[in-house]
């Protein structure tokens, strides 16, 4: 189906920017345009704009550090912004509306790996994501609600860790992948880089241009009341993420790591059902889709 006026949400942030670059005709839509956490500017701006289909990519997000010290505003933050565009989407009668969750808001120990679907309520999210998962979580029972009383086509999707060019590179609230890039690129022959840490957990990294090609996939065939998984099968650690970068980057560095959060162990997820819903999906390995990101970000910086 063609969307004559779809709008994204979050338009301007990681996500939103490489998908204007994918999909450059829809609206996207940035926090200057609108105060999602305010129902009255929400319920104007759904009104005015009238979107046949709503892309809801709008988050307050960070990295371990700035999410474990900041819990109750991106707890709130995240849940005004969700109650409110989900309501005020359906009040407009806009038909089709895709959110995006995270694989944050899956328990802390599963009890098998990868992890699937049907895991999403079992067992809490970890302590250091607590309030931003639950703020997802909260986003998947509110779209699951209203599906099942007002029959609308809104359904969820649960990317895994994100990086790519663009993306926050601040040391203080960045994700490892961009912290790490720039910790390299700053880096000289001799130097020994401080990481937070074990280096022992495990982690899915998604390329942001496959999520953008994948979300186009998803609005398409997804309609079910599922929290489909976006994650490569590539699961590396903290410690071959690193020793990956040091490679792409060709610099004579040492590695130290100081044992400060180290977060959950492990949190994939299966992508089976994601490619029975879109076919075989060739995702970016890690190894090239860190070699793009460093080579944006010492171009760019």
């Amino acid at each position: 189906m063609n969307y004559e006026n779809l709008l994204v949400t979050g338009g301007t942030g990681f996500v939103g920017t490489a998908l204007q670059e994918y999909m450059p005709d829809w609206t996207y839509l940035s926090s200057r345009d609108c105060d999602l956490t305010d129902w009255r500017q929400c319920y104007e701006l759904f009104n005015d704009t009238r979107p046949d289909a709503v892309i809801h990519l709008a988050a307050k997000v960070g990295g371990i550090r700035e999410s474990s010290l900041h819990q109750g505003e991106f707890y709130y933050l995240n849940s005004m912004i969700n109650l409110n565009v989900v309501e005020q989407a359906y009040k407009a009668a806009v038909p089709r509306l895709l959110a995006s969750l995270s694989t944050c808001c899956f328990p802390d120990v599963s009890e098998t790996y990868p992890m699937t679907e049907e895991d999403i309520m079992v067992g809490l999210p970890t302590k250091t994501n607590f309030g931003y998962g639950y703020s997802k979580r909260s986003l998947f029972v509110q779209i699951n609600c209203y599906r099942e009383q007002y029959g609308v086509n809104y359904t969820t999707f649960s990317p895994c860790n994100l990086y790519g060019p663009q993306n926050d590179f601040d040391l203080d609230t960045s994700h490892f992948v961009s912290a790490m890039v720039r910790k390299f690129a700053e880096a000289k022959d001799g130097d020994t880089l401080q990481f937070w840490g074990s280096g022992d957990p495990l982690r899915q990294q998604l390329y942001v241009e496959d999520l953008s090609k994948i979300m186009v996939e998803l609005l398409e065939k997804h309609d079910s009341d599922q929290p489909i998984i976006v994650a490569p099968n590539e699961n590396l650690s903290i410690r071959q993420m690193i020793e990956t970068c040091m490679q792409v980057v060709g610099k004579d560095v040492s590695i130290a790591f100081d044992s400060r959060l180290s977060g959950q162990h492990r949190k994939d997820g299966s992508n089976a059902r994601l490619m029975q819903l879109i076919g075989n999906f060739d995702f970016t390995p890690f190894k090239e889709g860190v070699r793009k990101t460093y080579d944006w970000y010492t171009e760019n910086k």
